[in-house]
């Protein structure tokens, strides 16, 4: 069945034109061919004449879209269950002052199943794009099918360039039907591969050892807790000493649905002050603008105190992720910490630090010519002249060289002269000269033929002065 149906779009008598094309144009009409005899099939197994072997994708998508949903759901509560547990133990710890059990591991319990919720979350929300392109496909399915039908009705025999496009298209809606499948099975893997992670502070921290400590707690879930901080008592008012910051409302600010929260959304107040406790902030208390960032609180009084001394507070959120790094990526601080940038806009996947930018100022020079000149000697462009070269070479050929001895040559002979090589000389320029200074001499006279009994000695200096010996030396 489906070698007739491809011999009925690409005949055997093609196969020569086929093969003499280049590879792209070969790769293209073979992606149409696949495309045509693929919507072909899809057509006959609607009305009920062929397509064996095709599964039924919409209906199978229809039922896993409300079990993968499902699934997420429960893991979604049950994650948010644990939190709603450790937000309350860490609370009454910090107001108690207990010990028992270690409150380092019950914050890392809780930043665990908040990192669980924000990938189930994403998760979640892409079930949901999901299931509307999934209802675009099957809209646009029915459609398609509904032209062919009335195109082809009953006929015998139907122009290509009006069945062949619509072929065509029906397959691209299939393939975005095998796409959702695909998505979905990696939905369920992401889910099934993360349950490993999420584990862990449940053997740690198992139900045996919390529910003596939960006794008497009462427990809030996020949406309790925005409820309860909900009212117009709650809201910060516009006090004197903050006259240089801004608070945002509902009622007086555009798009305040949208406003990129920092933090994700949680209290700064509260990840400073008790050591990175993570509780969500509500907006309706007051969205404080400061720095062209935009900060929410879970208390009018958390709003009040952190607005005293904003850089302080930013500060201390900086110092508990140094602590905890995984707070980096979840309460998004890529803005203090510049060296690491968002998951999803990393170079390479899988790798979120990466070096920071440095910019310098670099040269590069150039050959002149880079190619290797080729001058040909011989080239002549003007054709006169090479009509001259021409002409010459044809009277050489009718040329002969003859040659004549005369006596005088005959005589001539090989002479050979001696010479005598140059021989070294040498001359010398440099004079020796000196200086010398008188020597001195002293004579005692008296010491020899004295005729008396006493002796008269004296000392005569025959030392030359320097002039006299100079110009005696010279």
């Amino acid at each position: 069945y489906q070698r007739r149906v491809r011999e009925s779009v690409f005949p055997q008598t093609e196969l020569g034109t086929f093969m003499s094309l280049a590879k792209r144009d070969k790769e293209r009409q073979l992606r149409e061919l696949t495309q045509i005899v693929t919507g072909i099939r899809l057509f006959n197994k609607e009305c009920g004449k062929g397509g064996e072997g095709i599964d039924n994708l919409p209906s199978i998508l229809n039922e896993a879209i409300p079990s993968a949903t499902m699934n997420i759901e429960n893991e979604l509560n049950s994650t948010r269950l644990h939190i709603s547990r450790y937000t309350g133990l860490i609370e009454r710890q910090n107001a108690e002052n207990l010990a028992d059990p270690d409150p380092e591991l019950i914050r890392q319990a809780l930043i665990n199943c908040r990192q669980h919720e924000a990938f189930l979350k994403v998760l979640l929300t892409d079930v949901v794009v999901a299931t509307d392109q999934i209802n675009t496909l099957e809209r646009d399915l029915r459609s398609v099918l509904i032209q062919l039908q009335n195109t082809i009705q009953s006929k015998t025999a139907v122009p290509t360039n009006q069945v062949y496009p619509k072929f065509i298209s029906l397959a691209k809606i299939w393939t975005g039907f095998q796409d959702e499948m695909v998505l979905l099975s990696v939905i369920s893997n992401i889910q099934t591969n993360l349950e490993p992670f999420t584990k862990s502070h449940r053997d740690v921290l198992p139900d045996s050892l919390l529910q003596p400590l939960l006794t008497g707690l009462i427990l809030r879930s996020d949406e309790e807790r925005v409820n309860e901080t909900s009212g117009l008592d709650d809201r910060v008012e516009h006090a004197p000493q903050f006259k240089n910051l801004e608070f945002l409302f509902p009622e007086t600010t555009r798009n305040f649905s949208n406003l990129p929260l920092q933090y994700k959304g949680f209290c700064g107040f509260c990840i400073a002050t008790q050591d990175r406790l993570l509780v969500p902030g509500n907006p309706l208390i007051g969205i404080l603008r400061y720095k062209d960032h935009f900060f929410c609180f879970s208390s009018k009084d958390a709003a009040v105190k952190f607005a005293a001394d904003p850089d302080r507070f930013i500060a201390h959120i900086a110092d508990a992720a140094k602590r905890s790094p995984e707070l980096i990526q979840l309460l998004e601080l890529h803005m203090q910490f510049s060296t690491i940038t968002p998951y999803g806009k990393s170079a390479e996947p899988g790798h979120m630090i990466e070096k920071p930018l440095t910019k310098r100022d670099s040269g590069i020079q150039t050959e002149t010519h880079p190619i290797e000149s080729n001058i040909d000697p011989t080239y002549e462009w003007n054709e006169w002249e090479m009509r001259r070269k021409a002409i010459k070479l044809a009277n050489l050929r009718t040329r002969m060289t003859h040659s004549v001895q005369t006596d005088n040559s005959n005589f001539r002979r090989q002479t050979s002269t001696q010479i005598y090589l140059p021989k070294d000389s040498e001359t010398q320029t440099k004079r020796d000269q000196g200086t010398s200074v008188p020597k001195p001499s002293i004579f005692i006279a008296g010491l020899r033929g004295c005729k008396t009994t006493t002796t008269n000695a004296y000392k005569v200096d025959l030392t030359l002065d320097v002039n006299t010996h100079n110009d005696i030396c010279d």
